[in-house]
Formats: C-alpha cells, structure tokens, sequence
C-alpha cells in the first residue's frame, strides 16, 4: 500500500501564529518544525501499522518545515519547486492520501491560522465549492483515483474535511477561539487576526495522531471511502484580498472541460473587482463587511 503525505505547518499543536512561528527567520520556527516532524512520525508508524508499504512525504509548508534529521527514517521526503505543476509528483500509483498539519481554509470561523495559500486570498472555489488547500488536492486526488483516507490539524480544518470526504478519517490536535470570517480584512490584518487557539499537549497529540492513522489505514482496506465525485466542466474562481501594496480587491477565473488539475495548471489572468455586487456574485457565500 502506497500512501502520499501532505504535510503543512499551522495545523500543528503547539504552532500559535504567523507573527512567530511559520518563518525561519522567526523566534519560534526551531520548534515549530519540530512539533510538526514529531506528528509526522507519529502518523508514519500508524500507517505502516496498518499496512503500508511505502510513504512519500511532501512538505508542502512554504519555505519547508520538515525536519529530516529527525525524520523517520522508513520514508522519503519530498519538496518541489514553485513552478512545479500540479499535483506534485501524486498519481495513480498511489493507494492512499494522507494529510497532516493541515490547517481550514480561508473565511473560517474558529480557526487558528486560516488561510488558502496565503493570507492575500479571500476565497478560492472550484465548481461552487469553497476549497482551501487541503479541498483542493483533495479534488486531485479524486481525479486520479487516490482516496483521501486520513487529516490531522485543527478542529476547523476536521469539520472542513468530513464536510467534503466522507468518511474520513480525521484527528483534531487543537481549536481556534477567533469568530466570524474576516472579510472586512486586508491581507495584512488578516495575517494577524487569528491566533487564539487551545492546543493539545504535544504528546496527546502524537499519540491521537498514530491511533488515527493506523485506524484509517484499516478501515480504507476493508471500506470504500476517500473519493469524492468530481464531475467536469470545471471552473476555478479566486478572490483576493486587498493589501498594502495591492490596494484592489482582485479577482481570476479558470476553467477547463475534463481535467481539474489541467485548469489549476492554467496561467491566472487577474481581473479587477468592480462593484459589491460582483464580488458576492464571484463568492459562494455572500461577502460579509
């Protein structure tokens, strides 16, 4: 059994913000990859308890988080390059995918890091669906026939992947305290608008982690879970917010006949949005000031 691991960095127990904890110029970053590296390996031996016979790691956090001295030796860890297409190296040889560290996505309530790529976009949708990074490898997955099996991050980020993959497996490591969406936000005040969080103690969180993956490995040999239906035309919209050196509040549109991850590999032509009304029509929840 052949499992691919996204890992991210601001779902993890214990990582509190952006302002100090996501960077590697930042006081805390030491120890942020490490509490991540920690719940990877936790998640690694649950897999191979359950029966996997290979893992890839994808460190997907933006300037890298794992650390792969301390890494579990059994598997091997991947980067890519910015402008490497879609999805990553993930294709039809893999059985399973397998997320951890995950945070929600954009204009989530109760969630501790929110953000779809990063703070500057208000929301990404694909086919009326509200996506953020996990939604949207997830539809990857589902058009190569990998089922999505198992996700650890925030409570946020669990209540956004049960919504979407039913029947998953999931762990939550952490809960955010912030209401409302944020939408009023620039992309700046967006970045500093959600740290409040109750964390679970690292150790719990290693240990409900490899519960969760060998459980999820388990269950997917013997139950049918983990695709979603993905059903073309697809359309891509993304809106983003505005910020200090982009004052306008833009927008893009992506579409392709068969194949959602050909139009996520589509060059964005970026529009400006010109009325309220546009931008609730461009949003699959109405804007909220």
């Amino acid at each position: 059994m052949r499992v691919y691991v996204q890992t991210d960095l601001e779902g993890v127990a214990g990582v509190r913000n952006f302002d100090e904890w996501t960077r590697p110029d930042k006081r805390y970053y030491d120890l942020a990859r490490e509490l991540l590296t920690l719940e990877l390996n936790a998640a690694i031996e649950g897999l191979f308890e359950g029966g996997a016979t290979y893992v890839l790691v994808a460190d997907s956090h933006g300037p890298g988080a794992v650390d792969i001295t301390k890494l579990d030796p059994r598997v091997e860890l991947m980067r890519w390059g910015w402008q490497a297409p879609w999805p990553h190296l993930l294709d039809e040889g893999f059985d399973y995918l397998v997320f951890v560290g995950q945070h929600a996505k954009s204009r989530t309530p109760l969630s501790n890091m929110a953000h779809t790529g990063n703070c500057g976009v208000l929301e990404e949708s694909i086919n009326g669906v509200a996506v953020g990074e996990f939604g949207r490898f997830v539809m990857q997955a589902s058009e190569l026939g990998v089922r999505t099996i198992f996700a650890t991050g925030e409570v946020a980020l669990v209540q956004e992947a049960e919504a979407l993959v039913p029947g998953i497996e999931t762990v939550a490591v952490k809960r955010g305290l912030v209401p409302g969406r944020g939408d009023e936000c620039t992309a700046e005040q967006y970045r500093a608008r959600n740290p409040g969080a109750i964390h679970s103690h690292p150790r719990k969180a290693q240990h409900l982690i490899e519960e969760g993956a060998r459980k999820a490995m388990q269950r997917a040999q013997s139950e049918a879970f983990g695709l979603i239906p993905m059903k073309p035309p697809f359309r891509g919209v993304m809106v983003w917010r505005p910020s200090e050196n982009k004052p306008d509040r833009t927008y893009c549109i992506r579409e392709h006949d068969k194949s959602v991850i050909a139009m996520l590999n589509q060059p964005r032509e970026v529009k400006l949005v010109k009325s309220r009304e546009q931008l609730d029509e461009l949003l699959v929840e109405p804007f909220e000031p």
